[in-house]
């Protein structure tokens, strides 16, 4: 099985995904955007969830009609920027359970260091959607995809606002059967492992830390 990418080039997440960039946009914008657009991706990355036809009764007859089967959705965030991306995604999956890994990026090194990892039970039975805003080096992501097989998971797919080239050849190379779901692949990486042009440190932009 192999991962492809999905570019989720939509009008409005792309609008979203513009204002999000613009140096000037406050903290509380930032945050409600990163909300809306993580929503309007789980659209996308739920498209092709398992359906079976199941009996109910409406006002007026009896009748068959389609409802989610199969495996069930765990969302994993990863911390800290993934937390803003998660509420969007339960927003349209309320049944969901949901994981966290902890990861931060060495400064010198580039290298991830996992500090935290909680997720639910029975993994092999969960289809996992990863959310982090984004995809730079590959490396945090590439670390965490790791991880959570070893907890068994067996189907992934990875949600993102903005990849470089860069990082997705990473993922692939190291996950090949992980789909990525992104609005956009930026130009490049900078020297400190930054995406241009990108939108700053999510992280940062998000809870107001810089």
């Amino acid at each position: 099985m192999t991962g492809r990418v999905h570019l989720v080039e939509h009008p409005l997440i792309l609008h979203k995904l513009t204002l999000m960039r613009c140096k000037d946009t406050s903290t509380s914008k930032f945050r409600a955007l990163l909300e809306e657009i993580a929503m309007l991706m789980g659209y996308e990355v739920t498209r092709d969830l398992p359906t079976e036809l199941v009996e109910i009764e409406t006002p007026l007859a009896t009748t068959r009609a389609p409802m989610v089967a199969g495996k069930k959705v765990v969302v994993i965030s990863v911390l800290r920027a993934g937390g803003g991306m998660l509420d969007g995604i339960v927003k349209i999956l309320p049944a969901a359970r949901i994981g966290h890994i902890g990861l931060y990026r060495d400064p010198k090194t580039l290298e991830p260091v996992e500090y935290y990892f909680k997720v639910p039970q029975h993994m092999d039975t969960r289809q996992v959607i990863l959310v982090d805003p984004m995809l730079a080096t590959g490396n945090s992501i590439v670390a965490a995809v790791t991880r959570i097989k070893a907890a068994g998971a067996r189907s992934i797919k990875f949600v993102c606002l903005l990849a470089a080239p860069e990082g997705i050849r990473r993922l692939q190379e190291a996950h090949p059967d992980v789909d990525i779901y992104t609005p956009a692949i930026d130009e490049r990486l900078d020297d400190h492992g930054y995406i241009v042009p990108g939108l700053g440190d999510a992280g940062d932009r998000l809870f107001g830390t810089k």
